[in-house]
């Protein structure tokens, strides 16, 4: 399926109120709709908050996943690249993203069934996805998104406190919530900042992290279910995951990393025939051959560190289980 049925067929579902699951890769290149109803759990599962088409787990045992990160130099390589684009004026805001080789003990079922988050998809032998990311959500003909920017381990000395202290946390949140603004305002109206810079906590198996968030809220039309597709495609790909400005920074993106990304960074969602809910697909286990790879990143202002950055890339790769 190409982006423009992908988008008619979305429109056409929402207009008639077919509850459906979509998935869609950071490229936009693979797109994947189906309704709801159509979904084989034998092939994928997913879980939107409280909906899900899994089965009831059982067990709570831990997941070992042993790191075999790229070698710093090699990180602070592709950080120099972007670096220079950002002190050139290029971009002012750039995700930089890296996979990490992991070993594990458990199946990418077994993680999805052992793993907490908001968002949660599996497709057999190839992805898993476990986020706690929001993308957009729809509802009551408002517009909803949760830009999430600015991470810190909680056993820092006033580990909060410095979180949201921080001039590269600042700056860096604050031109992701102007991005994700200024990005509804193309499909909503009276858009606002509702919450600004609120923190959460993330538990993994070795650490509990601190992430920040904020809230942008817009008016949708009153026929806004005829457009979903529309609407969706529009905001694509998400402002957190890409950067600013976000044509230019793609193009870096795409020179640094040297390879897609595929469905790492998408976004997917259900829409239940009334409401919409979706993620960015962050925390994200691909498997290739009888290899898996942890594919994670950040953005990368003025202010950032190589060294810094680097270290956050290895905390992001993690189960969280609670």
């Amino acid at each position: 399926m190409n982006i423009a049925t992908f988008t008619e067929t979305m429109n056409q579902w929402g207009r008639n109120k077919v509850p459906f699951l979509f998935v869609v890769d950071f490229e936009m290149q693979r797109p994947l709709l189906m309704r709801l109803a159509d979904v084989n759990p034998s092939e994928i599962l997913y879980r939107v908050h409280d909906t899900t088409n899994a089965p009831p787990a059982h067990g709570s045992e831990g997941i070992v996943l042993k790191k075999m990160p790229l070698p710093e130099p090699d990180y602070r390589k592709k950080f120099e690249q972007v670096y220079g684009h950002l002190a050139y004026g290029d971009s002012f805001l750039t995700n930089l993203t890296v996979k990490t080789e992991v070993r594990m003990d458990h199946s990418l079922r077994d993680v999805f069934h052992l793993s907490h988050a908001r968002y949660k998809l599996l497709v057999e032998d190839q992805f898993l996805v476990f986020s706690p990311e929001i993308f957009v959500r729809i509802k009551d003909q408002k517009i909803y998104s949760f830009p999430m920017k600015g991470t810190l381990d909680a056993s820092v000395p006033n580990a909060k406190e410095t979180l949201l202290a921080d001039p590269k946390e600042i700056a860096e949140h604050v031109t992701i919530v102007d991005l994700i603004r200024n990005d509804l305002s193309q499909v909503a109206s009276s858009v606002n900042v509702t919450r600004f810079r609120y923190v959460e906590e993330i538990r993994t198996p070795s650490k509990t992290l601190l992430q920040v968030s904020s809230e942008v809220v817009g008016d949708l039309a009153p026929d806004y279910r005829h457009h979903l597709g529309d609407i969706l495609v529009r905001l694509l790909p998400a402002g957190s995951v890409s950067g600013a400005p976000k044509p230019k920074t793609l193009e870096i993106i795409r020179e640094v990393e040297q390879e897609r990304r595929g469905f790492y960074t998408g976004v997917f969602g259900i829409f239940d025939g009334t409401n919409l809910d979706s993620g960015v697909m962050i925390r994200f286990i691909e498997k290739q051959g009888d290899r898996y790879f942890y594919r994670s990143g950040g953005g990368i202002t003025a202010q950032s560190s190589a060294a810094s950055e680097y270290q956050e890339v290895i905390d992001k790769v993690y189960v969280p289980l609670t």
